[in-house]
C-alpha cells in the first residue's frame, strides 16, 4: 500500500516541508534592555502523513525535567521514520526559566492564563500565542511538569480518563500511576480540551532539579504514545509493557503544627492506615508530632523541605483498589528506569 505524503506546516510564517526539520522562534516580548525574547519551537515534519502532536515543557519556568526530556526526544534516530509532525516546545515560559521562577515577571501563572488574549497581560499574550501557533495546529498534546519547588512527585500521568481516546494514551504512556484529574480553569489542558485535543500531563520529579528516573520514564512514555498513534514504528521487543494502575483518589496529608520534619517514607512507598509517615519536632526535641497515614495507599508526592509551618502539605497519598498490585508496579517501574539498569541503554541512546 502506497503511503500518503505528509503536508507542510506553517509556524509563525515559517513553512516546514515534509521530510525536513527546523527551529522557529515565537516572539515572547522584550526585556527592559530592549533585548528580544523568544519561545523556541522545533518542528519535525515527517515525510509521510500522520498525526500532528506537540510536546511542551517549562510552562512553569522552574520545572526543568521536561526540557531535558524534549532534548533527548529530538536526538532520537527513530525520528527519521516519523509519520506526521512533531512540534516540540522545550521552554514555554522563557521569562520564568531565566529567573528560576515558576511564574512570569508579573507573578502570573502561565498555566492559569489560557486561552489568553492578544491584548491582555504578558501571560495572556503568551498563552494566546501558544494556542494560535501550536495547539490549534495539533491533534494531540503532552505537557511535561514536575512538582512545585521543595516537593517531589512519583512519575504519574494526569488526564481526563472519561474520554476513551485520552484514557488509551494515558495507559500507553507507561508510568505506574494514572490519576483522573479535573480540568483546572485557565490551564493548557482545559484550553486544549475545548479544541477537542486529547492531552496528557506528565508530572514527575522536583522543580529546578534533573531526576534521571523521571527523565527516562518521560522519554520512554512519549515514544510509547507516538508508537500507539503510529507516528513511530512499533517496537520489536517482546517484553510485556508496564500495566499502570489508576488511582481512585488522592489527597495531601497536612501538618497540624509547625516544626522540623523528619520524613519516614520515600516516594513510591506503600503505606497502611495509621502508618507513621514522619515526625515533626521543635529544634530541641521537647515536643514531637507524629504524622500518620489517614488511609492506605502509595506515596506519590512529598515535601523535601524539613522546615514546615502549620497546614503545609507533607505527603501526597493515592488510593488504589488493590494497593499491593500498585506497590509491585511501582517497584518494577523504578528498577526498569534506574540509571544503572540494563533495560535502557544510555541517556542519549535509542530506546528499543
Amino acid at each position: 500500500m502506497k503511503r500518503k505524503k505528509n503536508t507542510s506546516i506553517k509556524i509563525n510564517n515559517v513553512t516546514v516541508e515534509p521530510g525536513t526539520r527546523t527551529t522557529v522562534d515565537l516572539p515572547a516580548g522584550r526585556l527592559y534592555t530592549h533585548a528580544p525574547m523568544s519561545m523556541p519551537v522545533h518542528v519535525v515534519c515527517g515525510k509521510y502523513a500522520g498525526p500532528t502532536m506537540f510536546i511542551s515543557a517549562a510552562i512553569h519556568g522552574d520545572e526543568i525535567n521536561g526540557v531535558e526530556i524534549i532534548r533527548r526526544i529530538l536526538k532520537l534516530p527513530q525520528l527519521k521514520n516519523l509519520r506526521g509532525t512533531l512540534i516540540a516546545v522545550p521552554i514555554v515560559n522563557v521569562h520564568g526559566l531565566i529567573n528560576h521562577s515558576r511564574y512570569l515577571p508579573d507573578r502570573r501563572d502561565l498555566n492559569r492564563s489560557f486561552p489568553g488574549s492578544e491584548k491582555g497581560s504578558l501571560a495572556a499574550r503568551m498563552a494566546h500565542l501558544f494556542m494560535k501557533e501550536i495547539v490549534a495546529k495539533c491533534r494531540y498534546g503532552i505537557d511535561l511538569h514536575t512538582a512545585a519547588i521543595h516537593r517531589n512527585n512519583l512519575p504519574q500521568i494526569r488526564a481526563n480518563l472519561d474520554d476513551p481516546e485520552t484514557a488509551a494514551l494515558a495507559q500507553a504512556f507507561g508510568v505506574p500511576v494514572i490519576i483522573s484529574a479535573n480540568l483546572r480553569d485557565g490551564s493548557l489542558r482545559e484550553a486544549a480540551a475545548e479544541h477537542g485535543i486529547p492531552m496528557l500531563l506528565y508530572d514527575a520529579g522536583e522543580a529546578l532539579r534533573f531526576d534521571e528516573v523521571s527523565i527516562r520514564a518521560g522519554v520512554r512514555g512519549i515514544i510509547n504514545v507516538m508508537r500507539t498513534l503510529e507516528m513511530l514504528p512499533h517496537s520489536r521487543s517482546k517484553k510485556k509493557p508496564l500495566e499502570p494502575v489508576t488511582a481512585r483518589s488522592s489527597s495531601w496529608v497536612r501538618t497540624p503544627g509547625s516544626g522540623i520534619l523528619r520524613p519516614m517514607v520515600a516516594l513510591g512507598t506503600r503505606v497502611k492506615k495509621d502508618s507513621l509517615l514522619g515526625v515533626i519536632s521543635d529544634p530541641f526535641g521537647e515536643r514531637e508530632i507524629q504524622i500518620t497515614a489517614p488511609f492506605g495507599g502509595i506515596v506519590i508526592g512529598r515535601t523535601n523541605l524539613p522546615l514546615v509551618n502549620e497546614g503545609d502539605a507533607l505527603f501526597h497519598i493515592a488510593r488504589f483498589e488493590h494497593v499491593h498490585e500498585a506497590a509491585a508496579i511501582v517497584e518494577e517501574f523504578t528498577e526498569v528506569h534506574l540509571p544503572d539498569s540494563d533495560v535502557i541503554p544510555s541517556t542519549d541512546g535509542p530506546i528499543s
